[in-house]
């Protein structure tokens, strides 16, 4: 059981009036979620959240079109797309009918909003209008998703997902002071995300987990404790700029367990006495969207691929009971999507998206690794 579990940002806590989308769009917008946060402390000791804001159109559907923001040159444009043209049957985004490749477009534009905890992580702050992130690239112009932040010596770095219709891809930020943010540009290409920067160098050497992702996977020989699909690769490099994938395998979905059928990065690893703490996603198939829990393993202090010990059961689960206060605001059910990571002397804390509609605080024990 986790030591303290709580919403500590929701839609609600975003004020729209300040959004750098406000006046800009031409359309009423509202916050699908806010969620999926970054997790980092700050030099005060204060801890900052990063949180992915998703604003949407209020009503995205008029005069026979469906239509989606974008970023363009600094400005942010509505784009229309014909009903009969696309598939809205996912209230995230729209599939595009008649495509040769699979084809998409988002209800939402996400942007970054840093939010400022208390050390325990139980309070806000201060929310940071004036330092929100948004689109400054063309292959942002659909959004910026997903931040997880990792302290290497004196420099904070930001992994997001880039989105565009140039790709799907990591791109990175920097600060000195995790305030300011400087964009890096272009670290992972197309379908490689979830990318998460050790907290600390192995061998002189930056490493971090990956997520590449594709269409076809080829099969394990019968028998196999692993099953094909996306699994969490590793790569190095000297500066956090120029990365080499590993010749080994990272983490790898296992045979026989429907609850870890999909993996993906959690939160940025952290090295503990006995190794590198690694949390990570395992998704459910459930005929939608799927059911996300959050997993935990050891990796090996010198050599990340080699796995310590992992634990069987979930270490983070959604939990109803924290988003029924915002029931008239769900859209999906069944899913914790764990993306940061602090500690605070016998516990960590944990920031993850609730229900991609929240952000949640876990404390959790250190001697549940132990």
């Amino acid at each position: 059981m986790p030591l303290a579990d709580r919403l500590i940002f929701t839609p609600h806590n975003v004020d729209l009036a300040r959004s750098p989308l406000a006046g800009r769009v031409g359309a009423e917008t509202y916050v699908l979620g806010a969620f999926n946060p970054g997790l980092t402390r700050l030099p005060n000791g204060n801890l900052l959240l990063m949180v992915r804001v998703a604003e949407a159109l209020r009503q995205p559907v008029w005069d026979g079109h469906v239509h989606s923001i974008r970023w363009a040159a600094g400005e942010f444009v509505l784009d229309a797309w014909p009903l009969d043209a696309v598939d809205m049957s996912d209230p995230r985004v729209f599939a595009l009918r008649d495509r040769v490749s699979k084809t998409i477009a988002l209800t939402s534009l996400s942007w970054l909003l840093p939010v400022e905890l208390t050390s325990d992580g139980d309070a806000i702050v201060a929310i940071d209008y004036d330092r929100a992130i948004v689109p400054s690239a063309s292959y942002q112009c659909y959004g910026i998703e997903d931040p997880r932040i990792s302290r290497v010596g004196g420099r904070w770095l930001m992994t997001v997902c880039s989105i565009s219709p140039e790709r799907q891809a990591t791109s990175l930020y920097s600060s000195r002071d995790a305030r300011d943010w400087s964009l890096e540009g272009l670290v992972l290409d197309h379908q490689n995300k979830d990318m998460l920067i050790f907290e600390g160098l192995i061998g002189e050497q930056f490493w971090a987990q990956t997520r590449p992702l594709g269409d076809v996977y080829f099969a394990y020989p019968p028998g196999s404790a692993w099953v094909s699909g996306p699994a969490i690769n590793l790569a190095t490099s000297p500066d956090a700029l120029h990365w080499k994938p590993c010749d080994r395998p990272g983490i790898r979905p296992c045979a026989g367990s429907q609850a870890t059928a999909r993996i993906g990065g959690g939160a940025p690893p952290v090295l503990t006495e006995r190794g590198w703490l690694s949390l990570w996603h395992g998704v459910e198939p459930n005929g939608g969207v799927g059911v996300y829990r959050t997993y935990w393993s050891l990796l090996d202090r010198d050599d990340p691929s080699v796995i310590i010990a992992t634990g069987d059961a979930p270490l983070v689960e959604a939990a109803p009971a924290l988003t029924a206060p915002l029931a008239e605001l769900m859209y999906l059910h069944d899913i914790v999507f764990t993306t940061g990571i602090v500690d605070a002397g016998d516990h960590y804390i944990v920031a993850s998206g609730e229900a991609d509609l929240a952000c949640r605080i876990t404390q959790i024990d250190k001697r549940r690794f132990a």
